[in-house]
């Protein structure tokens, strides 16, 4: 798909910048080029090793620009990320199966990625001169995304390697290029109608998202995965506007703030509780492109409810 750049803007108002927008092969998802006053996209590597692996010695460790330099090399084919410090370095090998392009789910039964066969997926992970001849594993990918060249310009992946050996002592990861957050998590109550008391959560790798501007002012959020669906409507007090930094109880009074969470066939008849935006960005032409809020819901005036929190790149 092809990049175009945009301008974003806080719902408080603060100064727009460009954006670099890329299209997620799981769904179209913007990510800023520059994001001083904007959503921050992150660049990170973290891994954790337990006593008995031959590559992370039993350590852990977390590497964030700018103190590490992070760079993405290859194509959804064949992804390759380096990270390296003056003192360390690791390479992190993802690889479709032959002739195929990651996108995001779940990969298991990863073999060395250079060394891959039939119909597996590839993983390779080594750094500081320590290194697999055969690699047991899985990986999930949330997020990817390319430009017309076919570089890729976003990833947020995790990982989980045996070296040598399948029972080998595990050494785990997540590494993120340009990555914003996307993700929703509830967690209902024993009796509430809606959510029927369970807790799930949904990333990239297994649910597609969805954002939109609503009536009244509002913002419109859906979900749909792991045999679920889901919409979240949230829309400030009448005649004011949705603003980042603020919590809004919704009592069911004429022209208050309105939260409607409904999903699976159910739905509340008198929704009450409230949801707090800690972070909005629209583009200046006003469509909402990123959300990060909370919320508590409560059907018919009794007490068991549902709780969730929202991620769309922000």
């Amino acid at each position: 798909m092809r990049n175009r750049l945009k301008r974003w803007r806080r719902s408080v108002g603060s100064a727009a910048v460009a954006l670099c927008t890329a299209a997620a092969l799981g769904g179209a998802l913007a990510t800023p080029a520059e994001a001083a006053s904007g959503p921050a996209p992150v660049t990170s590597y973290t891994y954790t090793s337990v006593a008995g692996d031959y590559i992370g010695q039993g350590h852990a460790g977390t590497y964030r620009e700018p103190n590490a330099k992070i760079t993405v090399a290859g194509d959804a084919g064949y992804a390759r990320v380096r990270v390296s410090t003056a003192e360390e370095w690791w390479d992190i090998d993802l690889a479709a199966p032959k002739g195929e392009k990651l996108r995001p789910g779940v990969y298991r039964d990863a073999e060395r990625a250079a060394f891959r066969t039939g119909r597996s997926p590839g993983l390779d992970v080594g750094g500081n001169g320590r290194g697999c001849n055969e690699v047991y594993g899985r990986f999930t990918v949330h997020q990817i995304a390319t430009d017309e060249a076919g570089a890729i310009t976003l990833l947020d992946a995790s990982y989980t390697q045996n070296c040598e050996s399948a029972t080998a002592q595990p050494l785990k990861g997540t590494v993120k290029y340009r990555a914003l957050p996307l993700s929703y998590a509830y967690k209902s109550d024993a009796g509430d109608w809606v959510g029927q008391g369970k807790s799930v959560t949904h990333t990239g790798a297994t649910s597609t998202f969805r954002l939109s501007n609503s009536y009244g002012g509002g913002v419109e959020f859906g979900v749909e995965g792991k045999r679920e669906y889901w919409t979240a409507v949230l829309r400030p007090p009448l005649g004011e506007r949705l603003t980042a930094g603020r919590t809004y109880q919704v009592t069911g009074a004429e022209g208050g703030a309105t939260l409607e969470v409904y999903g699976n066939g159910r739905s509340c008849a008198d929704a009450r509780g409230e949801f707090t935006v800690d972070r909005l960005y629209f583009t200046d032409e006003g469509k909402v492109t990123g959300l990060f809020a909370r919320y508590r819901q409560v059907c018919g005036g009794g007490t068991a409810g549902m709780s969730g929190t929202i991620h769309h790149a922000a």
